[in-house]
């Protein structure tokens, strides 16, 4: 019989549904029972595409003897952290601070007033390596609740108030300078790995929201360097087993230090960064293999990844069926020599483990190996590659597929639209621009209520109930903001402007500017959750700040940009010490240091020749952080078109940089020119 969580609208939850785990989701509710029954509360949090996730609840959740445990002495709590990141972060904050690490799945045992006081992530079912089995830990602390239960409780006080008391330096009230940024890129580039591309050692993680920092600063000031270290990381990430060579798409990360073995598991997130990445690098370059990059991870999420109500699901697993019925990680993706001739025949098996480098040992697990680029293709048939790629795609379809987690998580699908609006511009792909506002049509449609609130997720067409946290509002209006750039449709700016207006007054400090990731009239928790640095996305703090400061450019909004600079404090403490966790925050504050510079292209229509030229250059324009509104002179869609006219009955543009403007231009030429000249310090 199924428990509470079927009637729940996660994934993730609904795969517990038929545990015989008395499951309870996130509730109020839930810890009533607690209190009524004076158990304590057990939080198991995780999320779908998770691993280990899947392998505790399997040992232990569907077990029996283990479900009537917990139905006894403790009411369990399960929660989806893409669906509830506030409960995430504050507990896993808890969890890495006594504990030194953390980890999904997430195991967290607390009071009925929901102060924890005992932490862990994934137990096996029988003592292993040192850990305790699961039974184990739950009869622990069974026992210390029923006989040191005014001793746990006091251990729990002092956890919470330890919490409370974790302040986040705020930084100077100045935005950071020149100094603060060189230091940045002084410390990224001791963390840099010459040879392999990327940062640090094994595991290894697409930093994509770094490279754009790096991007951005070789735009403004000219820095080969920063150039060099973007354009490498991006081509061995591209080339090696993280990078799906027959579908595009990007897995989770790298277990090891030359980008080989993933992680699967294929997120939304990670595919929406680095699509714009590739085409942002594309834009800076010219380089057809950032090109073809691009478009690769563009398709793969409208391919594999798109819903029936035109949103972004969440996340492939990382586990499928291996064709024996065992699901195993890699299963879908990995090749070995004998599968390689089976399709493609002696001749071209030979080819194709030579350009894909799968060898007789393997490069994963089993003698299979995943699909690299180790070699230089220009020494390859292109039409013969073509021809084996399209093959073993065709061919490795016919596997049982991994799941999908069809959650519609707002941020997510905010990030995604803004890669495909920029991405579809860039290469002349339409089908691109229309699949960014679809999402953004579901997005306004299903998940903001009247009052221009969001709803953090939704499935099936049906809305969640959980409230926005600050990266939803944050990414989506970036998304608007590129949408509306790419389109010339004032009403994607406006719903940007109403998101933004709820960050300036719910999730706004008014005393230091500051930012939370929840409102402040959300569900109230053990801590308001409140974290600037990166993580696999960027964080909502700096994501803000940037959607602040560009909203503030198209519409000359000083409310705005004072909110985005005041926010921008925090790069200035971080950006030198930490800058691989603060990347996108750097980011905006190369924004910021050029302008950001603010296009108006005005035409007698969207569809004339000329018109399209200017306005074709200006999105391409690698001028950090610069905005993009066109029109006719009569629009009233865009405020930077305010006042704007024909130049000698011809269509114009107009590139204006802190209160003062070029002179207009008819010709592109110029107008490149213009946005594409590095300005220093």
């Amino acid at each position: 019989m199924p428990n509470r969580l079927a009637h729940e609208t996660s994934p993730y939850l609904l795969q517990h549904a038929d545990n015989p785990v008395d499951w309870w989701p996130w509730s109020g509710e839930a810890f009533a029972e607690a209190r009524r029954r004076e158990v304590p509360v057990l939080l198991s949090v995780g999320y779908s595409s998770c691993h280990w996730c899947h392998v505790m609840a399997h040992e232990s959740f569907e077990d029996q003897d283990t479900a009537a445990v917990l139905n006894e002495h403790f009411v369990s709590v399960k929660v989806d952290r893409e669906e509830r990141p506030d409960v995430d972060a504050v507990y896993m904050e808890a969890v890495q601070a006594a504990t030194g690490q953390g980890g999904w799945p997430m195991t967290v045992f607390l009071t009925p007033d929901a102060e924890p006081f005992y932490f862990g992530t994934y137990f096996p079912p029988a003592p292993r390596h040192g850990m305790p089995s699961f039974r184990q830990v739950l009869e622990g602390v069974r026992q210390a609740w029923e006989t040191r239960r005014e001793e746990v409780t006091d251990v729990a006080g002092k956890i919470v108030r330890d919490l409370a008391h974790r302040e986040i330096d705020y930084g100077a009230p100045r935005v950071p300078g020149e100094e603060e940024l060189t230091q940045a890129l002084l410390a990224l580039t001791r963390e840099y790995d010459p040879q392999r591309g990327g940062f640090g050692g094994a595991p290894k993680f697409p930093p994509s929201m770094v490279i754009e920092f790096l991007l951005r600063h070789h735009a403004r000031t000219g820095s080969e360097g920063a150039l060099q270290m973007a354009r490498d990381t991006c081509e061995r990430m591209a080339r090696g087993g993280i990078h799906d060579q027959l579908g595009g798409g990007f897995a989770r990360y790298s277990v090891d230090r030359d980008w080989v073995v993933p992680h699967f598991e294929k997120m939304l997130y990670d595919n929406a960064l680095l699509c714009r990445v590739y085409a942002h690098l594309w834009r800076a370059t010219g380089s057809e293999f950032a090109r073809r990059v691009a478009l690769d991870t563009a398709d793969f999420m409208v391919r594999e990844l798109r819903t029936a109500e035109g949103g972004f699901a969440s996340a492939l697993d990382a586990d499928s069926d291996d064709g024996t019925g065992r699901h195993v990680e890699g299963a879908y993706y990995v090749w070995t020599p004998e599968q390689l001739r089976e399709v493609l025949g002696e001749e071209d098996a030979e080819l194709a483990a030579q350009y894909f480098g799968v060898t007789e040992e393997g490069t994963f697990e089993h003698g299979a190996s995943v699909l690299q680029l180790p070699v230089q293709e220009g020494v390859f048939d292109a039409g013969r590659i073509e021809s084996v790629r399209r093959r073993l795609f065709g061919k490795r379809a016919e596997r049982p597929a991994p799941g999908r987690d069809d959650k519609v998580v707002a941020a997510w699908n905010g990030l995604a639209i803004a890669a495909l609006a920029e991405t579809g511009a860039y290469f002349d792909r339409p089908d691109l621009v229309d699949a960014a506002t679809g999402a953004a049509d579901l997005l306004v449609r299903l998940h903001m209520d009247e009052h221009a609130a969001l709803h953090r997720t939704s499935k099936d067409g049906r809305a969640g109930a959980n409230a926005g946290v600050l990266e939803d509002y944050a990414d989506v209006a970036e998304g608007f903001l590129a949408l509306a750039s790419v389109t010339g449709e004032g009403v994607w700016l406006e719903f940007a402007g109403l998101l933004l207006g709820h960050v300036l007054t719910r999730f706004t400090d008014p005393e230091s500017g500051a930012l939370y990731d929840t409102a402040a009239d959300a569900e109230q928790l053990i801590r308001r959750p409140q974290d600037p640095t990166d993580n696999a996305a960027p964080s909502g703090w700096t994501a803000a700040a940037g959607a602040l400061l560009g909203y503030a450019a198209h519409t000359g909004s000083e409310a705005h940009r004072t909110a985005a600079e005041r926010a921008l404090g925090v790069v200035r403490a971080l950006g030198p010490r930490v800058p691989r966790f603060i990347g996108w925050g750097l980011a905006v504050a190369e924004a910021l240091r050029d302008g950001p510079r603010e296009v108006a292209v005005v035409g007698p229509s969207p569809d004339d020749t000329a018109t399209k030229a200017l306005r074709r250059t200006a999105l391409l324009g690698t001028a950090p952080g610069a905005v993009v509104a066109c029109g006719t002179p009569e629009s009233d869609e865009f405020p930077l078109l305010a006042g704007r006219t024909l130049v000698r009955g011809e269509p114009a543009a107009y590139v204006c940089r802190d209160f003062t403007c070029d002179a207009p231009t008819t010709d592109p030429d110029r107008l490149r020119t213009a946005l594409n000249t590095a300005l220093g310090g």
